[in-house]
Formats: structure tokens, C-alpha cells, sequence
């Protein structure tokens, strides 16, 4: 027992080492020099590729008339595994370098009374915090994890032959507000960053789980779990207007906070008006399907009426026909 708790032991203090104490995380300064993808123009054209790079590959399969599906054999379930994986180390190396950035600044608190609380930390930064150390490091990850996530864009188009503006702009405004975290040593970020790479790692986690031919849920998992971010971060958008008004200096980047802001209610917009035009779609659907009448009316019962047992059989239910 003893043998196996020091193990244990030994095994959370490397991975405590690797992912908040090792030189390169505790000496990371973000700078065009040091950090790659740092520069403004990175920036521009990258989007500007990412952008070009869907709408040509759109173009291609409409004037080819692709009308199946083209497989893809295993690569999104591998792009989704090592996506939750991505995320989940993200997550725990945030965290842990969160809790160090504490431990070891706390005197300094005291000293300058400008940050009473870890929390007000974690959504407001001091005046004058520049963007070096260990959150900024995987705030740096984080950043660079945009660009692996946009493949999903390029996999929907191939499997679904269509391109969603949604998904499009989602990601060049994840892409955007990552680079101006860094940029202006924005507050909140910390906190941005955990709930969105928890969120993520459950929601690529599933979607491995599904790609591998596993049952799904039997509810709308993927968008609850969107719905549960953007409603954290509401809460901690508030929090951080709440923290600047308050004190007396206020909070460092508060103008790449309000940009921030801005861009979050783009997407819940997006996020809203994307799934109201599906929900009115497939209420159109069922309206055309039933006024048809006679056999089709039968054959959209039965269709409904599997669907229904297929989903209760996903959870757990038994229910005949």
C-alpha cells in the first residue's frame, strides 16, 4: 500500500511538473520573437486562408455535383480524440498553473491591496499584467488549438456537401478573440479558458464516442453543452464588469474585454438563429410530409415511430411497437 501511494505520488508531482512548474511554461512570454502565430498579420491571413480554403472547397463539390457523402473513413474520430485530449490537457494545465500563479503571488496582493480574493484574479487582472508565465502559456496553447479545430469545418462540407456560415464564422471569432486574450493580457481569459476546454473535451469525447459506432444520448447532448458555455460565460462576463466597476484602477484589458463581449453576443446570436432555421425546417418538413396524406402519411408515422423506439432503446428504455 505504501509502495503504491508513493507511486501515486510520485506520478501527480511529474505531471504537476510538466504541465505548470517546467522552464518553458514558467519562463513563456508571448512576443513576436519568442512565440509563433503572434503577429497581426499571422492573424489575417490565416483567417483569410481558412475562409478562402472553405468557400473554394465548397465551390468544387457544388460544380462537380457531388451529391453523396464522400467517406472519410476514420479521420473525424481521430480528429475528435485527439481534439477531448487536447482540451482535457489544457484544462488540467491551466488549472494547476492558475493555482501556482496564486500560491506564489498572494504576499504581492497583500502588499499592493489591487487583488483581494483568487477569484477576483481569475476575472480581473491587476493594471500593467503583461502576458508571460504560466497561464499565458496555455493560453498560447489554447490559441494554437483554434487552428486544429477548424478542421471540422472542412469535414462537414465533405460529408454534408453544404457550407454553414455558423460554423464559419464560430471559428474565426474562437480564432480572434484566443489572439486578443494574448494580445492585451485580457482578464477573464483564465476562466474562459477552463469552462471552453472542459466543455470541449466532453463534447469531442462524445463525438468519438458516436464516430466509433457507440449508442448516443437520447437529448440534444452537443447543444446543451454549448448552451451550458455561453451561459458560464455570460456569468462571468457580468463578473468582470462587475470587478472593473468596483475597483478603483479597474481591470487590465478591459477594452479587449468589451470587443470580447461584443463578438460572444455575434455568436449567441449566430448560435440561435442557426437552430431556430433548423427547428422551423424540420417543423416545414413534418407540416409537407403530413398534408401529403394517404400512404406517405403512413409511411412518415412509421418513420416517426421508429425514430421515437430507436431513441428510447439508446436510453435505456423498452418500449414495443
Amino acid at each position: 500500500m505504501g509502495s503504491a501511494a508513493a507511486k501515486v505520488a510520485a506520478a501527480i508531482q511529474s505531471v504537476t511538473y510538466y504541465l505548470s512548474e517546467h522552464p518553458s511554461i514558467v519562463n513563456f512570454r508571448w512576443s513576436d520573437a519568442q512565440s509563433w502565430g503572434s503577429t497581426w498579420w499571422f492573424l489575417v491571413t490565416s483567417i483569410s486562408g481558412y475562409i478562402l480554403l472553405t468557400l473554394t472547397l465548397h465551390v468544387i463539390l457544388l460544380l462537380l455535383r457531388v451529391r453523396r457523402p464522400i467517406p472519410l473513413g476514420p479521420l473525424p474520430a481521430l480528429h475528435s480524440l485527439s481534439m477531448a485530449l487536447i482540451s482535457l490537457t489544457i484544462f488540467a494545465g491551466i488549472l494547476l498553473s492558475a493555482a501556482a500563479e496564486i500560491r506564489q503571488t498572494r504576499w504581492l496582493w497583500r502588499r499592493s491591496r489591487t487583488t483581494s480574493s483568487p477569484l477576483q484574479w481569475l476575472l480581473c487582472f491587476p493594471l500593467g499584467t503583461r502576458p508571460s508565465g504560466r497561464v499565458f502559456f496555455w493560453s498560447y496553447v489554447f490559441y494554437l488549438s483554434r487552428f486544429l479545430h477548424v478542421f471540422r469545418s472542412f469535414f462537414a462540407i465533405l460529408r454534408r456537401r453544404r457550407l454553414s456560415l455558423f460554423q464559419l464564422f464560430n471559428h474565426v471569432i474562437l480564432i480572434f478573440m484566443s489572439f486578443v486574450w494574448l494580445e492585451f493580457s485580457q482578464s477573464f481569459q483564465v476562466l474562459g479558458i477552463v469552462f471552453t476546454t472542459l466543455v470541449s473535451s466532453v463534447v469531442y469525447g462524445y463525438r468519438f464516442w458516436t464516430a466509433i459506432g457507440l449508442p448516443g444520448a437520447c437529448f440534444p447532448f452537443v447543444v446543451s453543452c454549448q448552451m451550458v458555455l455561453l451561459g458560464c460565460n455570460l456569468v462571468c462576463h457580468v463578473g468582470v464588469l462587475v470587478m472593473h466597476l468596483m475597483k478603483g484602477g479597474g481591470c487590465n484589458g478591459i477594452g479587449a474585454w468589451g470587443l470580447n463581449s461584443v463578438l460572444n453576443g455575434a455568436i449567441l446570436m449566430l448560435f440561435v438563429n442557426f437552430y431556430v432555421k433548423r427547428h422551423l425546417e424540420r417543423s416545414r418538413r413534418r407540416r409537407r410530409d403530413g398534408d401529403a396524406g394517404g400512404v406517405s402519411e403512413d409511411w412518415a408515422v412509421l418513420a416517426d415511430a421508429i425514430v421515437e423506439t430507436e431513441k428510447e432503446i439508446a436510453c435505456g428504455k423498452d418500449k414495443k411497437l
